[in-house]
């Protein structure tokens, strides 16, 4: 059973094989096993484009970088129209609760990507984050911000 969400119902590819659940990623162009994380992830990138206005073309999930000289990957990144990285995206099954260590794994990430916005989910909560460099502080806010929004800040 695949928990409700508090984001809209997104427009999913479902499919069953041999007794699995796949989803058709849109971003990857290929299926995948629906695992909770991934019940997630589809949803809240798909409300970066349905709803806050994402071009589909400027989001990329499973985006590999460098933390330390290890190999991890960002659940998703959005990028400006000059390429240039603009939030990340963490995403956490919903029976994990968010705390200070999810918190911190997004910020270390930011280490190697220097975006403005944080946003971690497990699809019940959001903790979404303005990264305010030029004042040194940090600013939540109560909702993803738009495209729009995103870019300008």
């Amino acid at each position: 059973m695949l928990t409700p969400l508090n984001f809209p119902k997104a427009d999913l590819k479902l499919f069953k094989k041999e007794g699995q659940l796949f989803v058709w990623d849109i971003f990857r162009k290929k299926r995948l096993k629906l695992t909770p994380e991934e019940w997630v992830r589809q949803h809240v990138l798909h409300y970066l484009v349905d709803e806050c206005g994402v071009p589909q073309t400027l989001i990329a999930s499973e985006y590999g970088i460098r933390v330390n000289d290890l190999e991890r990957r960002c659940d998703g990144v959005v990028f400006n129209r000059s390429g240039r990285p603009i939030a990340i995206i963490e995403c956490k099954a919903p029976i994990v609760k968010l705390q200070e260590s999810t918190l911190h794994q997004i910020a270390q990430y930011n280490f190697s990507l220097d975006v403005k916005w944080l946003i971690l989910t497990n699809g019940l909560t959001t903790i979404t984050a303005f990264i305010d460099s030029e004042n040194k502080r940090i600013d939540y806010s109560k909702r993803i911000p738009t495209y729009t929004e995103m870019y300008v800040s």
